[in-house]
């Protein structure tokens, strides 16, 4: 399924599953792209479903709403009207739906990350190469400004050789997102911390760092050893809930993961990359995005953004005139709609109208299964190791050996960028 260009669909037809607040983002977001038909909104709860519509009340799509039952989305998708079936539900239901969708004929695009396990990486695998359905996990920080420069840059060799990368996904979740009771449904993101140790949501920094290393086309990883620090805020957190509100008290009683998971990776070009995750300290937001190369270098963050050639950073005129030369062409199309649209700062809507774009050209995703399975992989591998002291463990190969035949992402709009946009007052 690596560069695998399915038949062109000039109108899409998506139907959208989970309308909590990703969902809900998506289906305004996704509703502003022309070509596009909105016909199912489908969540447990009538109200969000109810809600999803409302957002759609100035425009042109008017989708049928299923809720209600916990199977409610597997009517839905036995519609035979639909193209794309676009998940953001919690993490347990990503591969079963995704699984069903491509068994019923429909493309996918599923939240992150797209799998739990490794045998749910698999079925994802073999469910896309049988049915010749694309499953694209939605890593939106692929689409960021920063990444696509950064991108863009190693394409064109100002990295000189790529040696190290580092990506991260650390984000205070501790008191507003994990313990809110009207944050995460039915606490879910809660339970997952509680009952795994390792990196529970590697994607955001690592998906554009095997961009730039081409990992699936052209290098591979190979190993990796992962360790958690203790818990040093999870358990207190809510032990002290607990004194207060009932409603915590099964909580209390979990072994919660560790406050920081660092999980570094060797691939088989001889390369490393290091990620990290830390949901419950309070840190300053950082995916790092860190890129060195024999001849550049490049970090996001703690800001600003910075790049250097040799041992001196860029100046701002000269940041200016790297940005003029080397802005990707996707960026030049849809990057000033995209923030203007919103999703995280405009990468949501790049990441969408991308891959709309795409379908209806019938050209190769930038995320294909591989990537989902691959991405998603390193969840419970870095469990295993952390369990084994950080034992190194082997990173499976989910192409087969096809990655040293893949050829890298092409981003440039060759053979489409031929989508509108709805007009933006």
């Amino acid at each position: 399924m690596s560069g695998y260009m399915a038949p062109k669909i000039d109108t899409v037809r998506v139907a959208i599953i989970g309308i909590g607040w990703r969902g809900g983002s998506a289906v305004k977001r996704i509703s502003r792209i022309d070509n596009v038909d909105i016909r199912y909104l489908c969540d447990i709860e009538e109200g969000r479903a109810k809600k999803g519509k409302e957002y759609l009340s100035n425009t042109k799509h008017n989708p049928k709403l299923f809720f209600g039952k916990t199977f409610s989305w597997k009517e839905m998708i036995d519609k035979d009207d639909i193209d794309l079936v676009y998940i953001t539900t919690p993490w347990e239901w990503h591969t079963p739906m995704a699984v069903y969708a491509m068994e019923s004929g429909k493309h996918v695009a599923v939240e992150v990350p797209a799998a739990k396990t490794i045998d749910q990486c698999w079925q994802l695998v073999e469910t896309s190469e049988r049915t010749k359905k694309h499953c694209m996990m939605l890593e939106n920080c692929c689409y960021d400004f920063f990444e696509l420069l950064t991108l863009n840059l190693a394409r064109k060799g100002f990295f000189g050789e790529i040696i190290h990368g580092e990506g991260a996904y650390i984000h205070n979740l501790l008191i507003n997102w994990n313990f809110n009771k009207r944050g995460y449904y039915k606490m879910w993101r809660l339970k997952e911390n509680a009952f795994r140790n390792g990196n529970l949501y590697p994607t955001h920094g690592l998906g554009p760092i095997c961009q730039i290393m081409n990992i699936n086309r052209g290098d591979q990883m190979d190993y990796l050893s992962s360790i958690s620090s203790g818990d040093f805020n999870m358990k207190k957190e809510v032990e002290r809930l607990a004194r207060r509100d009932a409603f915590f008290s099964p909580y209390a009683n979990a072994n919660y993961r560790g406050n920081m998971n660092t999980t570094v990776v060797k691939t088989k070009k001889g390369r490393t990359i290091m990620i990290q995750h830390d949901v419950s300290s309070p840190r300053v937001y950082s995916r790092i995005h860190l890129v060195s190369g024999s001849e550049g270098f490049a970090r996001k963050w703690p800001g600003p953004e910075k790049i250097s050639k040799g041992e001196k950073w860029l100046s701002k005129e000269q940041m200016k005139k790297l940005e003029e030369k080397y802005t990707p062409e996707i960026v030049r199309k849809i990057g000033k709609l995209a923030k203007k649209l919103g999703g995280h700062g405009g990468m949501d809507f790049i990441m969408d109208w991308r891959l709309i774009d795409c379908l209806r050209n019938g050209l190769p995703l930038d995320q294909d299964v591989y990537d989902a399975a691959l991405w998603s992989s390193i969840s419970p591998l870095s469990e295993h190791s952390v369990a084994n002291r950080g034992n190194s463990v082997d990173i499976i190969d989910f192409t087969g050996g096809s990655w040293k035949q893949n050829t890298p992402v092409d981003l440039s709009l060759k053979g489409g960028g031929n989508t509108d946009v709805i007009s933006v007052k």
